[in-house]
């Protein structure tokens, strides 16, 4: 064997060429070949010179940060109500009674 030659890591490995069939078409170039100037496709996606609405962005960012912290809120109060109930419901279905808190009024004194 020739240094040159690449050894195979497997001894019961090969390589397989696949050539083309006779008589079948060469593969096609997308449509956009060599002659189509690629920056040309660019153009569509430039900006006109009217300056930023800075303002009604930050508006808008001001808006998503309220709303996200209002589901972040909403989720909270939701997971503890169902850990509430989940307490609630594991201590009544194991046969204690007086599972739900009452609330006393405590009286104030001067």
């Amino acid at each position: 064997m020739s240094s040159h030659e690449p050894q195979a890591p497997d001894p019961g490995a090969r390589i397989l060429n696949f050539r083309r069939r006779p008589g079948a078409p060469p593969p096609q170039r997308p449509d956009n070949g060599p002659n189509r100037d690629a920056v040309e496709d660019l153009s569509k996606y430039n900006r006109d010179e009217t300056p930023d609405d800075y303002r009604h962005r930050m508006m808008v960012n001001a808006v998503a940060v309220v709303f996200v912290l209002g589901l972040a809120l909403v989720g909270y109060w939701l997971a503890d109500t169902m850990a509430t109930m989940r307490k609630n419901q594991d201590c009544v279905l194991s046969g204690r009674r007086g599972c739900t808190p009452i609330d006393v009024p405590t009286p104030e004194r001067y």
